[in-house]
């Protein structure tokens, strides 16, 4: 099978347009087109095509996982799925993560660090912050360590609580919706009810 023709594509940068005898089309990169040695004339056996189809399957992935991986922060375990989830092989899209880590373009420590700063900020409790580290695919054993940057979390719930009140003393049920609503943000009933209780009578869980 015989090479027609070749070409930069038009739509993509790093894509190159590989035009075969009989209507085929190849899309490769760069690396595939000096790799592989490539030119006009050159006559490629099936087996040789489906090594640069392997080939340019893998690099796209590359170029791919790298526009991801500087778009916004991202575990490695993301990378790997919405790599999987755009058609990578399983194998190919881990491999290619391995890579990203290792020139620091996916950190799951810096990342665990800023997801728990961000809704820390936002008021959220620890269990909350635990379920979207869990969400994003941040490996547990970088939690602990991470969750340290929490702010305090009765001070936390203080404010949570004065925001709502806005200076009224809230009556029991009151409090009661104020504990739901805290319970849901990811608190525990150990952090909740001495805060709650300084504002109205002891209550129970």
């Amino acid at each position: 099978m015989k090479i027609e023709k070749i070409e930069k594509s038009k739509h993509k940068r790093e894509r190159v347009l590989v035009f075969l005898e009989g209507g085929d089309l190849l899309r490769i990169t760069d690396a595939e087109l000096l790799r592989f040695g490539l030119f006009a004339g050159m006559d490629l056996s099936d087996a040789l095509v489906e090594q640069l189809r392997r080939a340019a399957a893998y690099s796209e992935t590359k170029i791919r996982a790298a526009h991801m991986a500087s778009s916004r922060m991202m575990s490695k375990r993301e990378l790997c799925r919405r790599l999987e989830q755009k058609g990578a092989a399983s194998d190919d899209a881990a491999q290619i993560a391995d890579q990203m880590e290792a020139l620091g373009a996916v950190d799951d420590e810096a990342y665990a660090g800023v997801i728990v700063r961000h809704y820390g900020g936002m008021g959220y409790g620890a269990m909350r912050v635990r379920q979207e580290l869990q969400r994003r695919g941040v490996p547990k054993e970088l939690w602990d360590a991470a969750l340290l940057q929490l702010p305090d979390a009765q001070d936390a719930i203080e404010q949570f609580v004065h925001s709502k009140c806005k200076g009224t003393p809230p009556d029991r049920a009151r409090l009661k919706k104020l504990s739901d609503a805290l319970l849901r943000r990811g608190f525990s009933w150990s952090d909740i009810r001495p805060v709650l209780n300084r504002l109205g009578e002891n209550i129970e869980e």
